[in-house]
């Protein structure tokens, strides 16, 4: 009798030991095809099968799981966006293909172009920050003349906060429209520019199974001008008004995309008018099941890969506690002399996690995005305050030293 497999398309260093835990418990044999499955450790830590394939290659991606369909019994196909937005689609496409419960492609595609998922919340009547669509510099200009500054600016595919800042003044504006039309982040080098009005105001990220809210965290940036993560909390400190207002745009997010199968999570700023969509992702979010699984007892993971597969989900909550992490963000570029103390506050008690991603000697080229991140620290506790007490006695315990790259010409 051929071995169930679970197709996974992309990769993630968050996301993606935890799925490969989960298929494994549920009896399935893990395949990762991936564009470069060197980048991910765990892949190789775990002797996981891994093949290397153009994942934006539909046709690619056909071909390869016909082949594997003759070895394996193909119970289901997911996948990670990692740093492309439009695996997503791709994964919906594969399942249409061969026949697996999956998420509409056709809908994904359209929420994964920033531009059309903004006209779509737009027509709903979503709230949202003032947009505008410009495809090169005057039209970034004009569109921020007519908005007002500060506007953020962003290329309108993209995922992981690449490509995207916030522009107080015509210079920074100038700079940031010349770096995205000269196609040098990572993604599509295209050339459509959303600019958005300065939603200001919390941060919350909701995640949703189906069309049921599981739950809402919190949110903090680093300094402007990039919105990179440094803290966040789960359960987010809410009245219940407050989670009222926010899962009932929510829900209206998901019916106005067309959304509502398996895993999405939005993205919202808490302004003076309440509850505004930034971003609404038909995905889970990076490393956002962990939070949850704390919190809530809700293993998103495994409830994914089981509606992927065809069984039953079960999303009940089994107990309640507050869960708060800080990323490592570095605040200087240069090369990494040292980092240690994740051993010691990984012993603090209520630390559940210490992740750090870097070693000794590595380049340190911060990026503005979520790729800057040089690890995590997680605590858990029965309150927000005591949670955040003992994030911060264990990240105390952790230092690290960088020395900045030579200036040219000394």
């Amino acid at each position: 009798m051929a071995k169930r497999a679970l197709i996974m398309v992309g990769a993630s260093r968050s996301n993606g030991p935890p799925h490969i835990q989960a298929a494994q418990r549920l009896g399935l044999h893990p395949i990762t095809l991936a564009a470069d499955p060197t980048q991910y450790d765990y892949l190789a830590a775990k002797g996981i099968e891994a093949i290397r394939i153009d994942t934006g290659n539909l046709d690619a991606l056909i071909h390869e799981c016909t082949r594997l369909r003759a070895t394996y019994d193909i119970a289901g196909i997911t996948g990670f966006a990692g740093l492309d937005e439009s695996i997503p689609a791709t994964v919906g496409k594969l399942c249409r293909h061969f026949g697996l419960p999956g998420p509409n492609p056709a809908s994904v595609e359209r929420c994964c172009d920033k531009y059309t998922q903004r006209q779509l919340l737009a027509e709903a009547g979503v709230p949202m920050p003032a947009y505008q669509l410009a495809a090169n510099a005057t039209e970034v200009e004009s569109s921020a003349a007519e908005i007002g500054l500060p506007v953020v600016v962003k290329p309108a595919m993209g995922c992981g906060s690449i490509g995207v800042r916030l522009c107080r003044n015509v210079d920074e504006l100038a700079e940031h429209t010349t770096y995205l039309l000269g196609g040098k982040h990572v993604g599509r080098s295209s050339p459509r520019i959303l600019v958005e009005e300065f939603a200001q105001g919390p941060v919350h990220v909701v995640n949703l199974m189906g069309n049921e809210v599981i739950g809402i965290t919190a949110y903090e940036f680093g300094p402007p001008p990039y919105f990179v993560v440094r803290e966040c909390a789960s359960p987010a400190p809410l009245t219940d008004e407050e989670h009222q207002r926010i899962a009932d745009v929510s829900l209206s997010c998901l019916r106005a995309l067309g959304l509502g199968w398996g895993p999405s999570n939005i993205e919202f700023r808490w302004t003076k008018r309440g509850p505004v969509v930034i971003e609404v992702n038909p995905r889970l979010g990076g490393g956002e099941p962990e939070l949850i699984r704390l919190a809530y007892g809700v293993d998103l993971i495994t409830e994914h890969i089981k509606l992927a597969i065809g069984e039953e989900w079960d999303l009940r909550t089994r107990h309640s506690q507050i869960v708060a992490v800080r990323s490592l963000v570095p605040d200087r570029d240069g090369i990494l002399d040292w980092i240690d103390g994740g051993s010691r506050a990984a012993a603090v008690p209520g630390v559940v996690e210490v992740k750090l991603y870097v070693e000794p000697k590595t380049p340190i080229v911060r990026k503005g995005d979520c790729r800057d991140s040089m690890g995590y620290v997680i605590a858990v506790s029965a309150s927000l305050a005591q949670s955040k007490a003992i994030l911060q006695r264990a990240v105390d315990l952790i230092g690290w030293s960088i020395t900045p790259f030579p200036r040219l010409g000394k």
